[in-house]
């Protein structure tokens, strides 16, 4: 198994840190947020240490998402029955990624709670023939995911 000595995520799936964990299989855990953005606030990690979207197989990365979901699920129960849920994957530094083991966040919303994104200044309504130029481009990129 992948492990990186100095990531807390892998130390914590080793049992070589504390954590609240709520979910755990041979392919992800899911434990409380240290920091949390919201009372809640869940992580889905990977057992295999992996930095990235990039260094996960496909398996595992279905796995996250399903984690997630079934967390969800359970946080919109009582007692909790939170108002909604954003998960949330920041894959790398420029997305906001802060630790380099790869995560999903699962943030229980309430209303009112001050948490959400916001939309940059600069934003505006993309015109179609942009959005087809980029869609082309990442159609491209189809073919060498992975590699």
């Amino acid at each position: 198994m992948a492990f990186d000595p100095q990531c807390i995520f892998c130390r914590i799936v080793r049992g070589e840190a504390e954590a609240s964990v709520v979910y755990r299989d041979d392919r992800v855990w899911a434990f409380l947020d240290l920091h949390p953005l919201t009372p809640g606030h869940l992580l889905v990690v990977p057992t295999q240490h992996a930095a990235g979207l990039d260094g996960l197989d496909d398996p595992t990365a279905s796995a996250m998402m399903v984690a997630g979901k079934r967390l969800a699920q359970a946080l919109r129960r009582p007692p909790l029955g939170v108002a909604g849920v954003n998960l949330v994957l920041s894959d790398g530094a420029a997305a906001g990624q802060e630790v380099f083991h790869c995560h999903l966040h699962v943030i229980p919303r309430r209303a009112g709670d001050g948490f959400g994104f916001r939309r940059p200044p600069t934003s505006r309504v993309a015109r179609r023939d942009e959005l087809d130029r980029m869609a082309a481009i990442i159609r491209g990129g189809l073919g060498q995911a992975g590699s």
